[in-house]
Parts: C-alpha cells; structure tokens; sequence
C-alpha cells in the first residue's frame, strides 16, 4: 500500500491508519513524565489552598479566624475558577489553531506567574487577583493537556493514558496538602497534627513559601515541554503532513521495538477529513450533534464539581467550621490524599476494563460511604482517616474517566475547544460549591454537611449515563 499519493505527498487517511495501528504507547518515555510534572504542578496549585488557606486568611484578613475562613475562601476559590472559564475560552481554541504544543508553554507560564504573584500578595484583593491569574493559566492547561494526551494514545488505552498521567496529578495533591500541613499548621502531637510543622506564631509566611514553590515547579515544567513534540492527529487535520509523517514515523519505530505492526486499514479510515476550522465554536455550537454534548456535559462538570472542589479546595475549612481543631482538620484532609494516590495506580490497571461513564457511580458510592464514616467517627480519628481516604478516592475515580471521555466527544479541528467549554465553564460549579453551598453547612449536622456535599456526585453519575460508548472505538468514528 503506498505512503504518499500521486503528487508525492503523504496522505492524510493513510498518516491516520498509520497512527491507528499503533496499540501500544508511542512515544517516547519521558513523554509521559513530562506532560505528568505540568499536572503535578497543576494539581498542587488546586490543592495547596486546602490547608494553607487558614494561615492566609489570619496574615491578610482583619478579624480573620480558623473557624471563619469558611467565610472568605468562597472568593478566591470562585474567582480562580472563573479565571479557568477565561483560560480556556480565551487560549484552548487557540491551540485548535497554532497547536497543542505551543499552546502547553504558554498556559504553563502564565501558571507559574500566577503562582509567584500570590506569594508575593501583599493583600487579600492582592491574592484573589493572583487566583484569578493562575486559573487563567490551569485552566487552559486542562483542556490542552488532556487533548493531547487523548491524540496520541493508542486507541485501546486512551483512558489508561489519562489516568497514568493523573498519577501524577495525586502526587500534585498529596504534596500540596502535606506542605501545606507542614509549613502552615503549628506542631501539634499526631495524629491532633504534625509534630514536625513549623508553622505558627514563629513562622506565619509559610503560606507564601507554598505558592513560591508552585512557581518554581512551573518553571521546570515549562523547561521540560520544550522536547515535547507536536500532535500527529492535529498536523493532519492542520494539512502539515510532511511534519506529521515525521512524528508518525518515529512512533512507528518505538512501537515496533515490542512486537511487529500491523498493516495500516486505510479502508477504516474516513474518505474526507474536515480542514482545521478558523472558527472552532461555530463547528460546535452550529452542529446540533455537538451543541446536545457540550449541554450534557456542561450539566456533568458543573455539578460534579460542586462535590470535587468541595473536598478538593475548601475540605479542611468545611472540617474546621464543623468545629474540628484547625490541625486535626488538616491531618484529616492530607491523609485523604493517599486514597487519590491509591485510585491513581489502580485505575490506570482497570479503567478500561468498564466504559468510562460506568466509573461515575462507583465514583460516587465510594465518596457518600467515605463521608459517612467521618460523620461518624467522632473521637475516633482513625476511622475520620478512613473516610477521608475513601472520599479523596471517591471524588478522583471519576475524574480521569470523564477527563478521557469529554475528549472522545468533540472532533480535532476542535477538540481543544470543545474540552475547554464544558470542563472551563464547569469549574463554576466548583466555585459555587464552596462560595454559596459551603457556608450554610455550619448550620448542619457533620453527616447532614458532608452527605450535602458529595450528593452532587451522585447527580453527574447519573447524568453521564445518557453519553455513548466510546471505549476501543475510533476517534473519526466518535466525534466525526
């Protein structure tokens, strides 16, 4: 079968029986722990308010205390996810246009800059200004990154990729959280706190250190992207061939090296493939197909955030305005994150052993049963350590699932764009939760509080249900 066509250049339908063959990952190695640190670090900006925001809201609030910080991390939680909608509204249609690649320094740069600001903020509008900047950044970083991630794993194991790069991103967490305990909280005798934290009257700046290490942490994120290369899937759809029969080829010979390839099904492959749109929101919004998923999946997100960004951004101030002691709080939530890290290592074993919408309510089984062993645990601190694992585990199980699902359903001349308008404008949800939800649960009962707050997980478990099944199928076929 020839390679190129009569005018010698490559073909697009055979580049993309080329990539289809490709089972296994393709690229090179370190590929994976490249895109992996940009999510670490994105996920820790995500988490490192969790703990630490006590501390900060003491430094920069007049009249600011432990038990109502619940009161003041609405805003910067809301505005930063605000900042998301504008990142991806913003910046991932234009990855549709220039490329992922380019796309993933810029959005990582404009994180680290956020992140240096706030820990340079002099004042609490100072800090939710630099919210507001770094979710300009993430939030674009999101969409772009699981875009590419989803072009070019093999078809078989989309999700698998997903969710070994969300490896990752629970290491992001559990550091975010852990520091946060350590330079943030006083020490305090386990498991009341952590003996060593240095946080305190004596050292009242460690907040500032969490975000300063952010920064530091984008900056060798965006060091390492440089080696990353372009999309294949999006040099075809961009026409740029000749790049993209470099990258493919290259693929091609990583993945030979365990086990002979297939011969490319040029038949299985479209006849036509749509020219990159210059206006990637009108392919979406002017096609009833897409327009009916962007409105489901909206409805996913946005609801499902409430409960992730709940327990994500606000767990340790919801805990200490339901009167547990500022450190305790904070152990309770950090210990969580070694559930996210265990349902990281295992979904990416299991996760395509189901279809992704699937994974949602067991998602959700896992965080009410979480949230009600901390309802009743009481004095029982390890049985509080065990429900946070649960929930942490609970609330992620379905994020990389979904991640790989929202991005099988829009196509490639705007598949950046598509992720970033559900997933981006989901992210209000989140802030919704924490701004409007969090500050009635003082008024509630600890199980009445925390059952409130993980029902919605429950709603976007059932809503997904109404997508289709994309697992093993071909992109073209999913999202013509």
């Amino acid at each position: 079968m020839r390679d190129i066509a009569t005018d010698g250049r490559h073909t697009a339908r055979h580049l993309r029986a080329r990539l289809d063959r490709l089972q296994v990952w393709s690229m090179a190695p370190a590929f994976l722990g490249i895109i992996g640190l940009g999510f670490l670090f994105t996920f820790y900006d995500i988490f490192d308010i969790n703990v630490s925001f006590i501390q900060t809201c003491t430094q920069l609030v007049p009249g600011c205390t432990p038990e109502s910080t619940v009161n003041w991390i609405g805003l910067p939680v809301l505005l930063n996810l605000a900042g998301y909608v504008v990142g991806t509204l913003a910046l991932s249609p234009v990855a549709d246009r220039i490329g992922r690649r380019n796309m993933l320094m810029i959005t990582m740069l404009i994180t680290g800059l956020g992140s240096l600001y706030t820990a340079l903020a002099p004042t609490y509008a100072h800090f939710v200004m630099s919210r507001v900047v770094t979710g300009v950044g993430i939030g674009a970083d999101l969409a772009i990154v699981n875009t590419y991630i989803n072009e070019v794993a093999p078809r078989r194991a989309r999700a698998r990729f997903a969710t070994v790069i969300f490896i990752m991103s629970a290491l992001g967490a559990f550091l975010g959280i852990w520091l946060g305990l350590f330079l943030t909280t006083p020490a305090a005798p386990w498991p009341m706190g952590l003996p060593f934290a240095i946080g305190g009257e004596g050292f009242a700046a460690g907040w500032r250190w969490m975000y300063g290490v952010g920064a530091i942490l984008a900056g060798v994120a965006i060091l390492m992207r440089v080696k990353l290369p372009e999309s294949a899937q999006w040099l075809i759809q961009a026409d740029r061939l000749d790049e993209a029969h470099a990258v493919v080829t290259g693929m091609e010979t990583r993945a030979a090296l365990k086990g002979p390839l297939a011969e490319p099904d040029t038949a299985a492959m479209p006849d036509e493939i749509p020219r990159m749109s210059a206006t990637p929101f009108r392919d979406l919004f002017g096609n009833p197909l897409y327009l009916r998923r962007l409105i489901l999946l909206l409805g996913v997100w946005f609801i499902g955030y409430i409960t992730v960004y709940g327990f994500a951004a606000g767990f340790t101030s919801v805990l200490t305005s339901l009167h547990y002691p500022p450190p305790e709080a904070g152990v309770i939530a950090a210990v969580g994150t070694l559930g996210f890290i265990a349902e990281a290592v295992i979904m990416s074993w299991i996760v395509e052993r189901m279809e992704r919408r699937y994974w949602l309510p067991v998602g959700a089984v896992v965080t009410l049963a979480g949230a009600g062993l901390i309802a009743v645990a009481g004095v029982h601190v390890g049985m509080a350590f065990a429900g946070s694992i649960l929930v942490f585990a609970g609330f992620n199980l379905w994020v990389s699932p979904t991640y790989a699902l929202t991005a099988e359903m829009f196509p490639t001349r705007a598949h950046s764009t598509g992720f970033a308008l559900v997933d981006g404008i989901g992210h209000l949800g989140g802030g919704f939760g924490i701004m409007v939800i969090a500050p009635l649960l003082p008024r509630m009962s600890v199980l009445g509080a925390l059952m409130l707050v993980s029902g919605f997980l429950v709603v976007a478990a059932v809503l997904v249900q109404f997508t289709l099944h994309t697992r093993n199928r071909h992109l073209h076929e999913v999202s013509p």
